[in-house]
């Protein structure tokens, strides 16, 4: 039988601190959910999800030390720069 080991990653505080200073600035409150590790026992096999940031009912997804946000899925991305605008022209 396989066995999924899950460890939880705590997002890191600068970036968490980037990210609500932007949703101040559109006036709205996120929700942060931390990602993880995934680790398949006895195996070499690891995947890393990343943190949740739902803003609005939309689902960004972040990485630790990383300057892009995902939107909704790993095929889009932006800066996180581009965030504050992003937010005020979509949602």
């Amino acid at each position: 039988m396989i066995k999924v080991i899950k460890q939880e990653i705590d997002i890191e505080e600068s970036l968490k601190k980037r990210l609500e200073i932007i949703c101040d600035f559109c006036n709205t409150t996120p929700t942060i959910i931390n990602g993880s590790i995934r680790k398949i026992d006895k195996t070499n096999l690891s995947y890393i999800e990343p943190h949740k940031i739902i803003i609005k009912n939309n689902i960004f997804l972040v990485f630790n030390y990383s300057n892009e946000v995902y939107i909704n899925n790993l095929t889009e991305k932006i800066k996180i720069s581009e965030l504050e605008n992003y937010i005020k022209n979509q949602i």
